[in-house]
């Protein structure tokens, strides 16, 4: 029986363009600029300066905080500068430029395709191997995987939830990534399972992906304690709170974490790294990244090292359209518009979307109709119109007690809204500035 999630969700145009389209391995840049925070939590803090010699795998900024993660090397050659450029939020951020020589790794790196299934080291040294690999949540929330797996004190986990949904339109790459590592998937949720101390595991798999539900479930029969979980095509469904919900029937909390209902969520393409990280002693230092839109020449799924510019993959994908309006890095909903070209991949880069001109337009803001449908599609259960007008006219106590903390930003009530409010827009805002307020009382 197909599940899904129980409040709002919407059904944007799927146009999953390169779908069909195996993964490729991009060619190697000439330079990278990979930024010391690619995670949430503190900034990690760089090891090299200008003129060092690195290889590829090697920790070029150390984690400054348990919140925080490793930063590996992707490529080997010469640090030309230790600077700030900006990144996909548009702001200048910390990094370290790169010119590529070679490609030499680190030794021990085992880059081989053998899959190796036996696993032979303890649940504490799983996480400690996943923390010094630096391994974040590949689906765009970039949270480090160890500190997931290490639960507050008098919590348990009591289930692991793989999430394999992939619904934001357009992109592939955890589609591709579970037809062509099926194996090392269902290897990494193992190892996962071993580092929670649990038994049980679900794949969550919306139904617009048959062969991949198909082909993993054949795989968990080789498995203890996995599953699939096939799911109604909903977005956000890959939401966590949602996938849970829509799995276990359980509801997290307001301002509460997923191990406050026993569950832990990891992505389909975190699961693969951590399989690499532990069994083949690889750090997280690429990733699959789709390149797609309605008139890109050759929309695809390539395997890209971290730091490389954007460029190179629009080129790797036939070019930029003359027509192009916007690039966004992730998806339509959730993705965030980018202003440069230069700004490299990071860990948290699902995809870069291409969007012509005449749909990449606003339009006219007209007054709000009091028709509530972002209301009934909020996920949360919020009122985004009500949080919109908050955020504007700033009274951020009161947005604070109407919990927009708790929005996703799945972006279903600007999707959804007739008056083409910017409702989105003005819920980040006050999110950011309750967030302040947040943190400032703690201290």
């Amino acid at each position: 029986m197909l599940k899904t999630f129980k409040i709002g969700g919407v059904h944007p145009p799927e146009n999953k363009l390169s779908k069909d389209k195996k993964i490729e391995v991009l060619p190697l840049p000439k330079t990278v600029f990979i930024p010391v925070a690619q995670h949430i939590g503190a900034p990690s803090t760089p090891l090299v300066k200008r003129g060092d010699e690195v290889k590829a795998g090697q920790v070029i900024a150390q984690s400054s905080s348990f919140v925080s993660t490793n930063i590996h090397s992707s490529v080997s050659g010469k640090v030309k500068k230790v600077d700030f450029s900006a990144d996909s939020s548009g702001y200048p951020k910390q990094g370290i430029f790169i010119d590529v020589d070679g490609d030499e790794w680190v030794e021990g790196i085992d880059r081989s395709e053998d899959l190796i299934k036996e696993i032979s080291i303890d649940g504490p040294d799983i996480v400690k191997k996943i923390q010094e690999a630096g391994i974040v949540g590949l689906g765009g929330a970039t949270f480090p995987t160890h500190v997931k797996l290490v639960p507050p004190k008098g919590m348990k986990a009591e289930v692991l939830l793989i999430n394999g949904v992939e619904c934001e339109p357009y992109l592939t790459s955890d589609h591709r990534l579970m037809l062509e590592k099926a194996d090392e998937i269902m290897v990494g949720i193992q190892l996962l399972m071993k580092a929670m101390n649990v038994d049980k595991a679900v794949i969550g798999i919306e139904n617009n992906k048959p062969d991949a539900i198909k082909l993993l479930n054949e795989k968990c029969k080789g498995y203890n304690g996995v599953s699939v979980q096939s799911l109604k095509v909903q977005y956000p469904q890959g939401g966590e709170k949602q996938l849970i919900n829509a799995v276990t029937g359980k509801e997290v909390p307001s301002g509460s974490l997923p191990i406050a209902v026993g569950a832990v969520v990891s992505n389909v393409g975190t699961a693969f790294a951590v399989y690499e990280a532990i069994q083949k002693n690889k750090p997280l230092l690429e990733r699959v990244v789709t390149v797609t839109g309605k008139g890109l020449e050759k929309p695809s799924n390539f395997m890209v090292r971290i730091g490389t510019a954007t460029s190179e993959l629009i080129e790797a994908a036939g070019g930029l359209p003359e027509n192009t309006g916007k690039i966004i890095s992730g998806g339509p909903m959730m993705g965030r518009a980018i202003a440069s070209l230069d700004v490299p991949v990071t860990k948290g880069t699902s995809g870069i979307l291409l969007i012509k001109e005449e749909e990449s337009k606003r339009q006219e803001i007209e007054p709000c109709i009091r028709c509530s449908r972002c209301t009934s599609v909020c996920p949360m259960g919020l009122e985004p119109y009500l949080l919109m007008t908050l955020g504007e006219k700033q009274i951020f106590d009161r947005a604070e007690n109407e919990r927009i903390m708790d929005c996703i930003e799945c972006g279903s009530c600007s999707y959804t809204c007739p008056s083409s409010r910017p409702l989105l827009d003005y819920i980040r805002l006050g999110k950011g500035k309750v967030g302040a307020m947040i943190r400032s009382r703690k201290k």
